[in-house]
């Protein structure tokens, strides 16, 4: 952390004071999770999910399986464990958010005019309403398309909407909202959410066509002359393969593919042992996807199969080293996942009739070198075959661009099938040509590709009018001269999110794992919150550094120095204040360690002055 000085100035440190916000500045969207966290806190639900709607066109998706880049970087860790900054989102769109309003009366009339597009208004990227209203007209309507509606794609076509612009989403699924849908278990994320956050998407005037394939049903051709822009947002949905043998044949298939036939009900053909090859998220999602098959109502997919008795997970990593999230391990654990670490896959075996009766694997020594690469070793010598009828491969995912011919339409693809792109701009190498999501930077989060679709939205708009929508960062300042806190915020424990039953939730595909906070247990959580927004301001003229701020502080984050040490500290505490009490004396300060301050006020309460106040710092983006 950087040393500044912090006196009372009229222009203050917007990027420091900025940084201060943890989990908004690490929100690639920059929500202010801050925020709707505090309203829930003091019981406005609705405010809260306004406020996580703003910026985010799928905040009730998000809410379900975002992997809170906030959360991670929240300053209540360096305390005890962070806020349930997801779960308590969750909880905002559960109250306030479209899967409740759709069945509480004219959802898209009244409470989207009244509530949702001033609040779109009002925060960062959804001022661009205004320029539909009130803007220049457009000298004819300009039509955009958007080949995949996965969150990139919806993102983008919510944000082209609202500037004016005509989107048409191109879904070669039957359904709206790509991987969201075919990707992501019921268990997780159910069907009438999605469905909910798509129809917000569409009542401002998004065309979202589903089964057509760009390259089969509609050629490329076509949309670069129809449209006078495209953006690609087709994601990362090919599973990638192994170069074992015995992969080719049936038996093995790929881990998203298994996911997608899940999704749209195909009919399947498990057997009775299952063996998944990976060890990240979508690993689980398809281990954990394929116990509940073992109770599967079959009379929905006309096939008879037999019940699915073992489930075997097996990856290169050790436990410590693997990429899953730590819940995904131990709820999988939980279900009867059985875990292999630092199982290296070197033969898939077959009968004589083609048929797979295990897969042979080889202990893994190492997986990244002394420089962190992925340089897996093995010992060849120590060999274990673990018998099954069915292999499932999740090692990582690829972007399919088959549907684009390089050299006739303009687009520049790299050697490793990745295409080039301008990553301030999203602008492929064809003239009106974008891209979004992770076919623009790879597999990445959720959030990200939501990020990446607003961004497009921007250049898309910025192409077509020439007119350039960069945001500007407002501050608001307020002092608060009755600032104080719920009792033994400090001392809460995390509020760990409620589970339904193991030996239940395995029985049905459509009973979520996570069920949620409860009203008293949101507003708990929530209290935990160090409000991180607010800040201890030192006023110079006033203090005499009698020390007595750092003598009532809980957590030690206050230190009186000479200026010679000063000098000397290790960068990690602020400046906040230097005074000499008499002409001639040494200069002394006191400087704070930002991370360890819980915003209890302890100090503005003891300093006999009245030099120190607390005062709140907020962040919005604004559109000029």
């Amino acid at each position: 952390m950087k040393t500044v000085p912090l006196f009372k100035v009229t222009i203050p440190d917007h990027s420091y004071w900025r940084s201060q916000i943890n989990c908004q500045n690490a929100c690639p969207v920059h929500t202010d999770a801050r925020g709707y966290v505090r309203a829930i806190a003091s019981g406005d639900f609705e405010l809260a999910y306004l406020i996580a709607r703003g910026p985010n066109p799928l905040a009730s998706i998000c809410g379900r399986i975002c992997g809170a880049p906030c959360e991670a970087a929240c300053r209540r860790s360096s305390v005890d464990r962070p806020i349930g900054i997801r779960p308590l989102k969750r909880f905002a769109a559960g109250h306030s958010g479209p899967e409740v309003w759709e069945t509480k009366g004219d959802y898209f009339g009244d409470w989207l005019k009244e509530r949702i597009i001033p609040q779109l208004c009002q925060s960062r990227d959804e001022l661009l309403w205004l320029i539909r209203r009130s803007g220049e007209p457009l000298s004819r309507p300009l039509k955009v398309a958007i080949i995949g509606s996965g969150p990139a794609g919806l993102a983008c076509a919510h944000d082209l909407a609202l500037l004016g612009i005509n989107p048409v989403i191109l879904e070669m699924e039957p359904v709206p909202a790509g991987m969201l849908y075919v990707g992501v278990p019921e268990y997780r994320l159910p069907r009438d959410v999605i469905r909910a956050e798509v129809s917000v998407i569409e009542s401002l005037g998004v065309e979202i066509q589903c089964g057509v394939e760009v390259g089969k049903d509609v050629t490329f051709d076509s949309l670069q002359s129809e449209y006078d822009a495209t953006v690609i947002a087709v994601g990362a949905k090919r599973s990638r393969g192994l170069p074992l043998p015995g992969v080719q044949g049936p038996g093995v298939m790929g881990g998203v593919d298994f996911l997608r036939d899940v999704a749209l009900r195909n009919p399947l053909e498990l057997g009775a042992n299952v063996v998944v090859i990976g060890g990240g998220n979508v690993a689980y999602d398809v281990g954990r996807t394929v116990l509940r098959q073992a109770y599967f109502d079959m009379a929905r997919t006309a096939v008879r199969q037999p019940r699915v008795h073992e489930v075997h997970l097996c990856c290169l990593e050790s436990l410590m080293e693997m990429p899953a999230d730590d819940v995904e391990i131990i709820e999988g654990a939980e279900e009867g996942i059985a875990l292999h670490n630092s199982f290296g896959p070197k033969e898939i075996v077959r009968d004589g009739q083609g048929r797979v009766t295990g897969v042979t694997f080889q202990k893994v020594l190492r997986v990244y070198d002394e420089n962190k690469k992925f340089a897996p070793l093995f010992d060849s010598s120590s060999l274990t075959t673990i018998e099954c009828d069915t292999v499932l491969i999740a090692v990582g995912q690829s972007t399919d661009l088959s549907f684009i011919d390089p050299a006739r339409h303009g687009v520049a693809i790299s050697e490793r099938g990745i295409p080039v792109v301008e990553q301030s701009t999203l602008a492929g190498a064809a003239r009106g040509v974008f891209f979004a999501g992770d076919v623009a930077h790879g597999p990445g989060l959720m959030i990200h590709a939501i990020a990446s679709g607003k961004k497009a939205a921007r250049s898309v708009y910025e192409y077509l009018t020439g007119q350039s929508i960069e945001p500007k960062t407002l501050e608001f300042h307020l002092e608060l001269p009755n600032y104080k806190r719920e009792t033994g915020y400090e001392r809460i424990a995390r509020i760990d999110i409620p589970a339904s039953d193991p030996k239940e939730r395995v029985r049905r595909q459509d009973i979520c794992v996570e069920s949620g906070y409860s009203e008293p247990m949101a507003r708990t959580e929530a209290s935990r919150c160090l409000d991180c927004g607010v800040n201890t301001i030192f006023d110079s003229d006033k203090c005499v550094l009698c020390g007595g701020c750092a003598e009532v502080c809980p957590t030690l984050c206050l230190r009186l120095v000479s200026i010679e040490n000063l000098e000397q500290d290790d960068g990690m505490h602020r400046a906040v204040e230097s005074v000499s009490v008499r002409p001639g004396e040494p200069i002394s300060a006191i400087i704070k360690d930002e991370e360890r301050c819980i915003r209890c006020a302890c100090c503005a309460q003891r300093c006999p002055t009245g030099a120190i106040t607390m005062e709140r710092f907020c962040f919005r983006e604004s559109w000029p």
